[in-house]
């Protein structure tokens, strides 16, 4: 597929979807929520992808919608949006909807916030399972300094990340917040210098592409993802249960193997 808004290359068995509007600091558009959606779709089932990063290109990740399409916004888009076909059926419906989709990917997501994130450029970082930001990084929900509401499930995700008064701080106020205190209350979970940020990001997604079993990481994802709508009992149970698929799999022999022999793993996935 031809992307129009985005940029998407895979290297090392990592996916990197690079939201390219730089010129409009990476503004939200409906082509771009579909070149996402389709990347994401590849990527995930890509067998030589084992991570996928978000980005963005130039000076933001994503300062918002754009504005000029937000201006013309027909109020029953909303609704249109209810009928986007599910990312996996297979998965909980609560991850099946327009942009809540992230955690039915069964990769890890880093997201590496690179500059200003805002809007659905701040719904999208949440979704992903991590975010590594520059530590120039602005954050801002924006929605109600624009006469919106918490928009997109960010009122149930967010609390989850940062607390119940962060995230009532946040949504009402829409204020910028600077990226230490994104630090300090959990919005993210690493910061560095901007010229290090890449490499970093980098660095610890070949860990996990090259020393992480897909499976384990594939069932834990799905687990922590779960918990949320699950008792101890039943979240006790389905971890007794894939245990007994993991104890079976060549990639529990290999870690196993490969630990004892003292060298890397040739984890398969299987």
């Amino acid at each position: 597929m031809t992307y129009q808004h985005i940029l998407y290359e895979v290297s090392e068995k990592i996916a990197t979807i690079t939201l390219n509007r730089p010129d409009r600091m990476n503004a939200w558009t409906p082509i771009m929520e579909r070149d996402v959606r389709h990347a994401m779709e590849a990527a995930s089932a890509d067998d030589n992808v084992r991570v996928i990063v978000l980005t963005g290109a130039g000076r933001a990740f994503c300062a918002g919608a754009d504005m000029d399409a937000l201006k013309g916004l027909d109020p029953d888009d909303v609704r249109r949006a209810a009928n986007v076909p599910p990312f996996d059926m297979n998965r909980r419906p609560d991850w099946q909807a327009r942009y809540a989709y992230y955690p039915s990917i069964a990769k890890p997501v880093i997201g590496m916030l690179n500059g200003a994130t805002a809007g659905i450029g701040l719904v999208h970082a949440l979704y992903c399972d991590l975010r590594f930001a520059a530590d120039n990084t602005v954050f801002t929900t924006a929605f109600a300094r624009r006469g919106l509401i918490a928009e997109h499930g960010i009122s149930w995700m967010l609390p989850r990340l940062v607390g119940h008064a962060h995230a009532l701080d946040l949504l009402m106020s829409a204020r910028r917040v600077q990226s230490d205190e994104a630090l300090r209350i959990g919005l993210v979970n690493r910061l560095y210098p901007p010229e290090q940020l890449r490499e970093q990001t980098y660095a610890y997604a070949r860990d996990l592409a090259d020393f992480v079993s897909p499976s384990a990481i594939a069932v834990i994802k799905r687990q922590l993802y779960d918990v949320p709508f699950q008792t101890l009992a039943e979240a006790t149970i389905d971890a007794n249960r894939e245990m007994l698929v993991a104890l079976r799999g060549s990639d529990f022999r290999e870690g196993v193997a490969s630990f004892m022999e003292k060298r890397p793993p040739r984890f398969t996935g299987k």
